[in-house]
């Protein structure tokens, strides 16, 4: 166990550079920009629905939020500011964004953010003592400084929409009024394992008595047990079996798992393999040094069948569609599993002239600062 826990040191590096910090949340800044754009392009070629590419949005603006507020808590890194100040600590090895632990403290903070606030003092105050500082003592007023970017932190706690360690599962109507209705239920983590935001989507038929948006006793139900398994080492089809064997009235049509990440930069990762190799040789200026994988999961329904349940009874349990490639549905326990790889132009040209195995099924997303994606 000690030893499990010395690698994990090792995977994980801190910020201290006050520049280096500042280009990492511009570089995040702009990827969570990228990746909203990337969702409209999957839409249009039928890969996502339109409430998934809404539901997807959201996740990806509270994701850009959190990213927001962490660059006010980090903002003086580096910088003298009476005590030692905070350092951000990422995942340099498995994913190139912050740990675990960052949004469990963040979380923390946002409840006690009313509270930090009302013992500060407000943002025009800090300025004008910032500016008495410099012209009374001729000193930078790096104290003040810290203060405010303190209070800047908490203010975008307080304002929410922030993507969370957990965020619960939430429910949209699809169709289907009376005796069976279809709904989208959504939820997602920032997966403690691999330090990754993870979003997931299942479509579930509903033949309760009490739809199931206002049934008092089965939606907590539902969203504890799809919390309780929301763990990215589980597939999808022990997640979706579990489902369907704990509520007997739900049935789960189709689920879907997309992992945003890893994130590749030359600059702040170490990871190994082709994408690694493809930065260096790349030399993109800065802003454009990065790339960012995307994985998606999908489990389908094939087919209904029926069991006994009690003395009388029957009960729909779901037959699941498995990958019927080379037998690898029984590994990956998904009907298929699409592979994508978002880049700028820079390192997507290299990329195509090094060609490197493995990457021919891998769609690529390559972006550009103007907003234009193309689809290879």
């Amino acid at each position: 166990m000690a030893a499990e826990h010395v690698d994990l040191q090792k995977d994980h590096a801190g910020l201290t550079d006050l520049f280096a910090s500042r280009r990492y949340f511009r570089k995040f800044e702009g990827i969570t920009g990228h990746l909203t754009r990337v969702a409209a392009v999957m839409h249009a070629s039928g890969e996502l629905s339109k409430d998934e590419v809404e539901i997807l949005t959201t996740y990806v603006q509270g994701l850009s939020y959190t990213f927001r507020a962490l660059s006010m808590k980090y903002l003086l890194t580096g910088r003298d500011a009476g005590h030692a100040t905070t350092t951000l600590t990422m995942d340099t090895l498995e994913s190139g964004f912050p740990v675990f632990n960052e949004l469990l403290v963040m979380a923390n903070d946002a409840q006690q953010a009313d509270r930090h606030l009302s013992t500060m003092p407000g943002p025009d105050a800090l300025k004008k003592q910032m500016v008495e500082q410099i012209i009374s003592a001729r000193e930078i007023p790096t104290r003040l400084q810290f203060a405010l970017s303190q209070r800047l932190y908490y203010q975008e706690l307080q304002r929410g929409h922030l993507f969370w360690a957990q965020n619960d599962p939430q429910i949209l109507w699809l169709e289907g009024l009376d005796e069976r209705r279809r709904y989208l239920v959504h939820w997602a983590v920032y997966d403690s394992q691999v330090n990754l935001p993870t979003v997931y989507l299942m479509e579930v038929e509903d033949d309760g008595r009490t739809p199931l948006a206002r049934d008092q006793r089965r939606w907590p139900e539902c969203q504890a047990h799809l919390m309780g398994q929301a763990l990215g080492g589980l597939k999808l089809l022990t997640i979706a079996r579990g489902f369907d064997e704990a509520f007997d009235d739900l049935h789960p049509k189709r689920l879907r798992r997309l992992h945003l990440g890893p994130m590749y930069s030359h600059a702040y990762t170490r990871q190994t393999g082709p994408m690694r190799d493809v930065l260096a040789d790349a030399r993109a200026p800065e802003g454009q040094d990065w790339a960012l994988a995307w994985t998606d999961e999908v489990l389908e329904s094939e087919r209904v069948k029926e069991e006994r349940s009690g003395w009388f009874g029957t009960v729909e349990r779901e037959v699941f569609a498995l990958d019927p490639f080379s037998g690898r549905g029984a590994d990956t326990g998904a009907t298929r599993t699409e592979r994508a790889v978002i880049l700028p132009e820079r390192p997507y040209q290299v990329l195509a002239e090094r060609n490197p195995p493995g990457f021919t099924s891998v769609t690529k997303y390559v972006v550009n600062p103007s907003g234009r994606v193309l689809r290879y």
